[in-house]
């Protein structure tokens, strides 16, 4: 039976973090020592864990790792997942096939690749990325991070100093607006900032208490801070916090990667995808885009809040990596060469993935609920009430648009109704379909 999110997960959840032997997050100091795991003390309780946590503990979690103690300022999320990554697979195989063959097309970075995230300079990364280009995005990150340290060279080319060192929530709380705009931050950016970083050093706020909270609380926690809006919450629940059921119904790419996936189950051959990232990125976060740093330009247009609230994200507001090394951009090219590519591929790292090839077709327009045979998965559900295959083919020709979005919140969340409770994983490949069709 596959892990439930309810109530009843998020008590598994917790019960995962404290049933291992405690360890320190940061770095152990030198001539410190820890205890072995193979100790009773720390044998005693996991011997106990049943059902759930049994389940939990068998899969892709490593060594689990209780959450830090809630004064604990620089307590790291450990690179641990709370639920079995292969059962999350099996799950989603078991609903659509199709899944068998995206998994060994890709890795599911945010459940595979897995470090230790700050969430304090996680979440600072993204309010102080949203609405601007990747590399206005590095230079206004790297001389925010130079005001704490002036040691570090004027420009950001040097990224192992830069990933070396992040200034701490109580000394981001001790500046002001007018020094945090030296940097480039804008005045409403910088506002922001301060209050993320108060909230880390007061206590409101601490690694302990992402960890504890469910999904719902994990919202509501996040978006009382200024600049942090649903789609920041849901990126860094899955890029940082590595929740299996986080489902961006407000993220254009989603919607549209959703739409051609349950359009190809639906009425199979009815368009072939080919690969086209030409259209950017864009945040759907409430951010003005007028940002200082080297005239770089916004990534999209300056649209509403409402309209923003439905676009592709910013991959240079998604969560970076623990080491803070810049995503990969996304180049405008204006007709010529290549549009998506990294400025240094053995520095830069993507968190989102790279379009199918076009052999996704194939894989699209398969009989992805089989033909009756021992173990196949049972015939798609029916689509939710007002939406037909020519209905869906019209939204995604641009005909038929629901206030700017492809679905309601509704629909996606009837369409991937079946992909419970490991919808973060389904989400991934979303965003690696194609843009358009021929």
């Amino acid at each position: 039976m596959p892990i439930t999110r309810s109530a009843s997960g998020a008590t598994a959840r917790k019960t995962a973090w404290n049933t291992a032997q405690p360890t320190a997050f940061s770095e152990p100091t030198k001539g410190s020592k820890r205890k072995s795991s193979s100790t009773k003390g720390a044998q005693t309780p996991r011997k106990k864990a049943k059902s759930e946590d049994a389940v939990i503990a068998s899969g892709t979690i490593a060594a689990l790792t209780p959450i830090p103690a809630a004064g604990d300022e620089q307590a790291l999320v450990p690179a641990v997942l709370t639920f079995s990554f292969e059962h999350a697979k099996e799950h989603l195989i078991r609903v659509d096939r199709r899944f068998e063959d995206v998994f060994q097309r890709l890795k599911c970075k945010p459940f595979e690749h897995l470090e230790r995230v700050d969430p304090f300079r996680t979440l600072a990364h993204s309010i102080m990325g949203q609405q601007i280009s990747w590399m206005a995005a590095r230079s206004i990150t790297h001389r925010f991070i130079r005001l704490f340290d002036p040691s570090l060279p004027e420009k950001p080319q040097d990224h192992s100093h830069a990933t070396a060192f992040f200034p701490t929530a109580h000394q981001v709380a001790s500046m002001d607006v007018a020094t945090l705009r030296t940097a480039g931050l804008s005045g409403r950016k910088a506002e922001y900032v301060l209050d993320l970083a108060s909230r880390f050093a007061d206590g409101r706020l601490s690694t302990a208490k992402l960890l504890e909270a469910d999904d719902e609380e994990l919202h509501s926690m996040l978006t009382e801070v200024r600049g942090i809006g649903r789609w920041t919450v849901d990126m860094f629940a899955i890029f940082s916090l590595r929740r299996p059921d986080i489902l961006p119904v407000g993220d254009l790419g989603v919607q549209r990667g959703v739409l051609r996936w349950f359009l190809s189950l639906h009425a199979p051959s009815t368009l072939a995808l080919t690969i086209s990232p030409a259209k950017l990125p864009k945040n759907p976060e409430e951010e003005e885009p007028n940002e200082s740093v080297d005239a770089l330009v916004v990534n999209g247009d300056a649209s509403t809040s409402n309209d923003l609230r439905h676009t592709t994200p910013d991959i240079s507001a998604v969560p970076p990596a623990p080491t803070a090394l810049p995503v990969t951009p996304v180049k405008k090219n204006n007709g010529k060469g290549k549009n998506r590519g990294p400025a240094d591929a053995d520095e830069v790292d993507s968190v989102l993935p790279a379009p199918f090839t076009p052999s996704i077709n194939r894989v699209l327009n398969m009989n992805a609920y089989g033909n009756g045979a021992a173990g196949a998965a049972a015939p798609p559900s029916p689509l939710p009430d007002g939406l037909t295959p020519a209905i869906m083919k019209s939204r995604l020709d641009g005909k038929k648009k629901i206030k700017g979005a492809l679905l309601t919140p509704k629909e996606m969340e009837e369409l991937t109704a079946g992909w419970r409770p490991y919808r973060s994983l389904g989400v991934y490949y979303m965003w690696a379909l194609a843009e358009a069709p021929n």
